[in-house]
């Protein structure tokens, strides 16, 4: 009993690790998107999630099997249950036109097809540099709208 008890307050240990993760999620025989990472820790249970905590790497398709959009960064956790992955820590945004978003935290609501930050986020297109605090945008990252706009914005006069 004494050796059991010595596990009793033990941290929560992942049901599996797995290394070098390459995991394809489709809908309706399409692959949707797919995920890499060098290091996944899987919990189970009834909040289960995947945690990485050396990276990731998520890539989305369109229905050609094009990527559309490119997401990594040096951490995430995949809350299965929820259908919601949180990115944090040095987190790109590519999309297909080449527009790139920096920023610390995001969090892809596979459900809404959303990905949402609150914290300072940086878009650099091929002729601007947009700063803020707050983004809203669809997954594809191909309309995306900064909440709390800062720095120059270029405004073509018609």
């Amino acid at each position: 009993m004494e050796e059991v008890k010595k596990y009793e307050n033990a941290e929560i240990l992942p049901d599996q690790v797995v290394k070098e993760v390459e995991v394809m999620y489709s809908t309706s025989g399409n692959v949707v998107f797919q995920l890499n990472a060098p290091l996944l820790h899987q919990y189970g249970g009834e909040k289960n999630y995947n945690e990485m905590l050396e990276g990731v790497e998520v890539k989305i398709f369109d229905k050609e099997m094009n990527v559309t959009t490119k997401l990594t960064s040096n951490y995430a956790i995949d809350s299965t249950y929820a259908n919601k992955m949180q990115a944090r820590e040095n987190v790109i945004v590519i999309n297909e036109k080449g527009e790139q978003l920096n920023t610390e935290e995001l969090l892809w609501n596979k459900n809404t097809e959303q990905i949402t930050s609150d914290v300072f986020v940086k878009i650099t297109t091929a002729d601007q540099i947009i700063m803020g605090t707050g983004l809203i945008s669809n997954q594809d990252f191909t309309e995306y709208r900064i909440l709390k706009p800062t720095g120059i914005i270029n405004i073509e006069n018609d």
